[in-house]
């Protein structure tokens, strides 16, 4: 169930009018995609989530780059192309749909074109780590939201859900372990420095298997 205040406070920001995008920031584990769907599910066809995670580079890449072995850090992404996503989003031209490419953790690749916004969608929902993040291209990003939002969680909910998804997409207990302290933990401290630039602060509470998160 959304909270009050966070559906009051996209109610209003749609009520401005025209095309709106929402960003929701966070740390890795924190909810963002959660409360995303939940906006979605409430506000039905108006609008559509853009995640910043179909901007992923390709595992090829991120071997060529040596960068694999901590892929969610900042510079694992195409922040270039993700500022360009989100210019064409702001202004959407009539009866042009927009495809964004979505991320499949299955496979852990990124998939083009999968998600259409049709040009008379009223707010796109972006969510991901680094939405108000202010080196390289992501200084760019927080100039083109209309509001930007972040997800506090507590630290230890947080972990239990890190590593409940880790597992669930075939990790060992002790792999999930090892890459939440030395990948996702890094991460989630540079993040949690971006939270003082957010519009406004949600919290949700996060549901995890508890057998795996134990």
């Amino acid at each position: 169930m959304i909270d009050t205040k966070v559906r009051e406070r996209v109610e209003a920001l749609m009520a401005r009018g025209g095309r709106r995008i929402l960003g929701i920031a966070g740390a890795p584990g924190a909810g963002k995609s959660t409360l995303a769907a939940q906006l979605a599910a409430h506000l039905g066809r108006a609008a559509v989530i853009v995640p910043m995670d179909g901007f992923h580079l390709a595992n090829a890449e991120l071997k060529r780059l040596e960068r694999a072995d901590r892929k969610g850090a900042h510079d694992t992404f195409d922040g270039f192309g993700y500022v360009a996503m989100l210019r064409r989003l702001r202004s959407p031209r009539p009866g042009e749909t927009v495809y964004a490419p979505a991320f499949h953790r299955e496979i852990e690749e990124a998939v083009a074109g999968e998600i259409p916004v049709a040009s008379d969608v009223r707010l796109v929902i972006t969510e991901g780590n680094y939405l108000l993040f202010d080196e390289g291209p992501w200084s760019e990003v927080h100039g083109l939201l209309d509001q930007a939002w972040y997800v506090d969680v507590d630290g230890a909910q947080r972990k239990a859900q890190l590593l409940e998804r880790h597992m669930r997409f075939g990790r060992s207990r002790e792999d999930a372990l090892d890459w939440i302290e030395n990948t996702d933990e890094p991460n989630a401290r540079l993040i949690a420095a971006t939270a003082g630039r957010a519009d406004f602060r949600a919290r949700i509470e996060l549901e995890t298997k508890h057998a795996q998160s134990e």
